[in-house]
């Protein structure tokens, strides 16, 4: 299975540090946000990621290269500007191919264990599965929720009823088949094409309820900067 990596955005919200720093090269533990990624997918099995870049590519490539310091294999896939989600993955398509495979927002962080993902794959069914979201507990900041989740269970079906609502994690497996409607240049988000499917029954999705910070401000990069050095100290020494 096939990793993907979603780079691409502006980060418009931390900046000015965005202006001059792709957030994907954000520091926090003294390891860059992608670098956290790309070690713990290796453990878990990953040996092939596509990474879709826009602002500041260059920075990001040459910073990483083929990733084989990382034991993987990096494919990058370069948008004239941020397509979105949906677009993103779109335009990735020949990098993709035709199997699911894992979709991993660049500006979170998290210990979840990506490799049962990789093992079980997307499960068919009745209905045909387009994805696997990792849900959260709503954080402070989102407090509306993003879907359901079979009352409340730990696994099932991904819904968009009232309540009660998670939030999606920026963790999913992924078909390549949720976004056949999108041309390879579009500009498309993720969401609207998730929540239609997810109304056909054809989203599951698990709670996931250890570590998760989501990295939108510069409030929360310095606050998980600061929980990383007490619990790992400066772990730049780690980074390959």
């Amino acid at each position: 299975m096939k990793a993907m990596i979603l780079a691409a955005g502006r980060g418009e919200r931390l900046r000015p540090l965005s202006d001059s720093l792709p957030k994907p090269l954000a520091e926090v533990g003294g390891k860059a946000l992608l670098a956290w990624h790309l070690e713990r997918l290796a453990q878990a099995g990953f040996r092939s990621v596509v990474i879709n870049v826009a602002h500041l590519a260059d920075m990001i490539i040459e910073r990483f290269g083929d990733g084989r310091r990382y034991g993987l294999e990096i494919a990058w896939s370069r948008e004239a500007e941020a397509l979105e989600t949906a677009g993103g993955i779109a335009h990735a398509r020949a990098l993709l191919g035709t199997a699911p495979f894992l979709l991993l927002n660049a500006d979170i962080h998290t210990d979840y264990d990506f490799a049962p993902l990789r093992a079980a794959g997307l499960n068919g069914g009745a209905t045909r599965s387009l994805a696997h979201l990792v849900l959260v507990p709503k954080p402070a900041h989102r407090a509306e929720g993003d879907f359901s989740l079979d009352e409340g269970k730990t696994k099932g079906i991904v819904g968009n009823a009232a309540a009660p609502r998670y939030t999606y994690a920026g963790i999913a497996l992924v078909s390549p088949a949720l976004v056949a409607s999108v041309g390879g240049n579009e500009k498309a988000p993720l969401a609207p094409l998730l929540r239609a499917a997810a109304g056909r029954g054809a989203v599951s999705g698990e709670l996931y309820q250890g570590h998760w910070r989501d990295i939108g401000t510069r409030e929360r990069l310095e606050e998980l900067d600061r929980l990383l050095r007490e619990r790992h100290g400066d772990g730049r020494k780690d980074e390959a």
